[in-house]
Parts: structure tokens; sequence; C-alpha cells
């Protein structure tokens, strides 16, 4: 390139010294080099654009066997444990056993000396109460029945009442009889009145309203006779007026009389008289009968309604003024009535029911008398027990005083110690887990929590692998599949036994067969991608060009079948001569050309 500068260059300094022969040489040079530079250019292309472009490794599609596997963590649990504890507050002098130290049933596992004895401070307060007690119990109140007593004089009084009601009612049952036919009529007539008073509040209501239909017809005829005669009335008058302003030029509608004059005379001058003068004035005259026999009717009919509404609105005060009495008498009676409105029959039944109840409350104190008697028994017995249960606690408290020596706790079983929650110098506290000792020969458990679906291909007694068991000691085999009992959990818990050189709480982490098959197509599981569309690979195909082979990525979908902790087994539009993308040294998408890595 320094050269064809160095051409031109001379080209521009020396125009005018240099002949045509020379000009054609340096323009020959100047497409030499030109062409070079193309041609190296060329060549090296294909370099220059891999070194941009994504390297990528693949693998070809296989066939086979495969078997699915499914991972899982859980803590080692063991099936039986047992904790050592002491009833008492003790304090620990020295401790000979620490987590993960086998134990032989017998051993010692640690001492406890007395100390401060709280549980003797415990002890001899027990006894303390308890003797409060025995004395609180002696001195117990004798059964009072005042209450008792009471409720039954009251049933007494208020039977003495019921005889006497019903005794008077008998003795006066003529009296009585009469004022309850009286009682009787008294309602009658009051139901009539209300019945006469919601019939002319519907007749005044239809007059006012000129509606008939849901008035009472006894009341109705003549005033709905005078409404339809004059109706009649108005009907014809209506007719006439029409006829009559056809003849003389109107529209025939009907009008009030007091927007026509009723002296019009003829047609106006622009209209074509079509009939006589004699028989418009005929007209005329009709109309003008006919609209006083309307005004007639119309008369007649309001001053019916005007005479009939004051008729019944009188009729309805009276009416409303016998409801009021009546009503009167009818609360009179029911309220001062001999035997509180009551019959024979009815205080007769009251009687009967006193009678019962106080009989009912003498029962009932008797079962009671019958009853404290037997608790005083029972208290007695109570007495006797706490009495026995003071001498116990005098003998527990003596017994606590004298226990002065250094006291071994050794075990009750051989295991593994998995906790010890004790020092030396600590006090114990009653029923506190000191030691917890898990019994090796009842074997350990691991629980795994995994999805629903993922249990479909799994079965009860299959042998999981222990991933992080580097001494290859450790067996654990699946004994049970059970719902996960997490509310709203949709999970499965795999429940495996475990077996070897493990302890308690240790963690595993389990792979575990799901079933083997033989798939046509099987590629790497790093090679399997996911995006919004589902699961894909990415295939690298070739095309030939003038400077050699290109290479693309082509998404193809699939669906995955299986999988083990390094292939998958997928199904999809692919072959086993296909090479899948398995690695890129940068991001790869579908169409992208890439390069494919030196192998």
């Amino acid at each position: 390139m320094s050269e064809l500068n160095d051409v031109i260059k001379e080209l521009n300094n020396d125009k005018d010294k240099y002949n045509p022969n020379k000009k054609r040489d340096i323009i020959k040079n100047v497409l030499i080099i030109f062409l070079i530079v193309l041609l190296v250019l060329t060549f090296f292309s294909n370099t220059i654009m891999n070194k941009s472009l994504a390297e990528v490794s693949t693998e070809r599609v296989s066939s086979g066997k495969l078997t699915e596997r499914l991972r899982g963590s859980g803590v080692v649990e063991s099936n039986q444990s047992y904790s050592v504890t002491l009833e008492g507050n003790k304090v620990v002098d020295t401790v000979k056993v620490k987590s993960g130290k086998e134990v032989e049933k017998g051993d010692v596992l640690f001492t406890v000396g007395t100390g401060e004895s709280e549980e003797l401070t415990a002890a001899e307060d027990e006894l303390a109460l308890l003797e409060l007690d025995y004395q609180k119990a002696l001195l117990a109140p004798p059964a009072d029945y005042t209450t008792e007593n009471q409720a039954i004089k009251n049933a007494r009084d208020d039977l003495s009442i019921a005889i006497q009601k019903r005794d008077s009612a008998v003795a006066n049952q003529g009296n009585v009889q009469a004022a309850k036919d009286n009682y009787n009529y008294n309602k009658s007539q009051l139901n009539y009145y209300t019945k006469l008073q919601s019939k002319l509040t519907a007749v005044i209501s239809a007059i006012d309203t000129d509606e008939y239909i849901a008035a009472p017809a006894e009341y109705t005829g003549e005033l709905i006779e005078y409404k339809n005669a004059f109706t009649n009335a108005q009907e014809a008058y209506q007719s006439a007026y029409s006829y009559y302003m056809s003849l003389i030029g109107g529209n025939g509608d009907f009008q009030d009389m007091g927007d026509v004059p009723l002296d019009s005379e003829s047609p106006t001058e622009n209209s074509t008289p079509v009939v006589s003068e004699e028989e418009i004035a005929n007209a005329k005259a009709d109309m003008e009968s006919k609209k006083a026999e309307m005004d007639t009717a119309e008369e007649n009919y309001n001053t019916l309604k005007y005479n009939c509404r004051n008729d019944y609105a009188s009729q309805l005060a009276d009416a409303e003024s016998n409801i009021d009495w009546y009503t009167s008498l009818i609360d009179e009676y029911e309220s001062n009535s001999m035997g509180d409105g009551m019959t024979i029959e009815q205080l007769n039944e009251d009687v009967t029911a006193k009678q019962r109840i106080l009989e009912d409350l003498i029962a009932e104190l008797n079962k009671t008398k019958k009853d404290n008697d037997n608790q005083s028994k029972i208290d007695n017995l109570d007495i006797e027990a706490k009495k026995k249960d003071i001498d116990k606690a005098k003998k527990k408290v003596a017994k606590l005083k004298e226990e002065n020596e250094t006291t071994e706790i050794k075990s009750e079983h051989s295991g593994v110690v998995s906790a010890v929650n004790i020092k030396a110098g600590d006090t114990t506290i009653p029923d506190m887990e000191l030691i917890t000792i898990d019994i090796a020969d009842e074997g350990y458990t691991v629980k795994i929590t995994v999805d629903a679906q993922q249990t479909q291909k799994i079965k009860k007694g299959v042998s999981a692998e222990v991933v992080n068991s580097w001494s290859g000691d450790v067996e654990a085999i699946l004994t049970d599949i059970k719902n996960d009992t997490t509310a709203g959990s949709k999970n499965r818990v795999l429940v495996f036994s475990v077996k070897g050189d493990v302890d308690s709480g240790t963690y595993l982490d389990l792979s575990i067969p799901c079933g083997s098959g033989n798939y046509d197509t099987i590629v790497p599981k790093s090679a399997v991608y996911e995006d919004k569309d589902g699961k894909f690979v990415l295939v690298v195909n070739s095309k030939s060009s003038p400077l050699g082979n290109r290479y693309y990525a082509q998404k193809v979908p699939v669906e995955v079948q299986a999988s083990d902790e390094m292939s998958s087994a997928i199904s999809g539009n692919l072959s086993n001569s296909d090479y899948i993308l398995t690695a890129s040294s940068k991001p790869v998408s579908a169409g992208d050309q890439v390069r494919m890595k030196e192998k």
C-alpha cells in the first residue's frame, strides 16, 4: 500500500514530466497492487469473520438405554431414641460422654450430687400444701338448704293463689258467662264496624278519583249510572260538534265550546259550500242541544258525588267512633275479667301445674339431702386419703434429707450419643432431656419431600445412591411414599431406611432411580434449553459456500421424556446424524452463524 501511495504522489507532482508509456506503466502497477490486496482480503476474509463468531462444541444425537434419576436431600433421623431425664433438681458433677460416642447398657453417662436440693424444697412445700388442704377439709361447713326451702314456700303460696282464683271463678261462673257473652258481642260489633270502615274508605277514595272498580258495588250503583249518563252525553255532544264543524269547513276535531262561537253562521269565504244553510242551522241546533244535555248530566253527576261523599264521610266518622267504643269495651274486659280471662278448665290446669312444681321442688330437696349425705361420706373418704398423702410426703422429705451421696446415672440402652445438653456445674430440671442416645439397632430414617408428579415412576424397595457418602458404606432403601401433611401441600414424602456408617443429624444427598428405558434420541442434559415457548435444542447445520462451509444454529422444539444426571431422552424433529450444540463461547440464538470448535 505504501508503494501505491508513492506512485500516486509521483503522478501528482510530476504530471508534465512523463510520457504516455510511463503513464500506462504506472496504471498497470496500480491495478496489480489493487488485485493483490483484493486477493489477500478474499483469502483471509473467512478467518477474520470466524474470529467474530461464537465458537461452539457439538455432540451427535445418540440412542440407547437411560436410567432416569431424581435428586433429593434430607437429614438422618434415628428410628428410636432414648432420652435421659431426672425427676428432681440435681447438680451435675462430671459428664462421661460426648456426642457421637458409642455406649453400652450400664455405662456411666454422668454423675450428680445433691448441692442445694430444690427437689427437697419442693417436697417440703408440697407437704405444707397437703397439710393445709387437709385442715380445710376438716373445717368444711355443713349443707345449707335455705334457698331450697324458700323456693318451696314460694311454690306453696303460688298454688294457694291459683286455688283461690279457681274457686272464685266457679262461684261466679254465671256472671263470668254473661260478661263473656257481652265480650263476644262487642267483638262481633267491632268486626262489623271495622269492615264498614274499610268499605266506606274505599268508596270515598273511588269518588275522589272517579275510579269505581275497587269500590264495593252496594255503594256505587247510582254513581256509576250517573257517570255513564254524563259520559254518554259527552260522547253525543262530541259527535254533534264534529259533524257541525265538518259542515262549516272545520277539521271535525272536537274542541271545547268556549273555543268556537256558537253563532258561527256560514263557511269562510275561501271554502266551497257543499250543504245548505238550513242543514248547517239544524246541525248547530243539535250540537247546542247536546251541549246542554251534557252540562246537565255533568252537573247531576257532580251533585250526586258531592252528596254521596258527605253522606259516606259522615257514616265513616260514625263507624270510627263505634270502633273506638267497642275497642275500649273489649280492652276493659280483657284486663279486668274474672280469673285473668281464663276458663274454669284453664284455671284447673293452672292449679295442677303449680301443684306439680311444688312436688318437684320437694322431691329435688329430698334428692339433694340424700346426695349431700353421700357426698359427706365421700368427703370423709377424701379426708382419709389426704391424711395418707401427708404420710407419704413426710416419708419423701425424710428420704431426700438422707440422700447426700454422689449418684451415677447409667445408660439403660446400647447406642450412640446424639445430644449432650448438660455440662459440669449445671442444675438439672425435672423431665429435661439431659442426654439423648440413638438406639443403633433400630436403624435410621431419611425423609425427602418431592413433587407428587415425580413419584409416579418410583417404587418402594428401590435403593438410592448416597451421593455425598465418601466411604461408600451407607445404604438407603425406599420404604414408604406418603402424602405431605403440610396444609395446602400437594407434595409427597419419600421415606428411606438408612444403614451403615451414619449418625443422627447427618445430611444426605440421594440420587433415586426412577426406571430405565431405551430411547432413540439421547442428548447431553446441558444441551436442552427452555424459553416461553417450551423446551428446545440448537442443531448446528452446515451450508456450502465458495470459501468453504458455513455453520448455522437451528432451533428445534423438543419434549423431555426422561433424564439422568448427565443426559436427557427427548422427542422432536431430530435424527441420529444431527449435531447438537452443547456449549458456546457466547450466547447463541436460532439462525446465528457459528464456528465449530477445533478438536
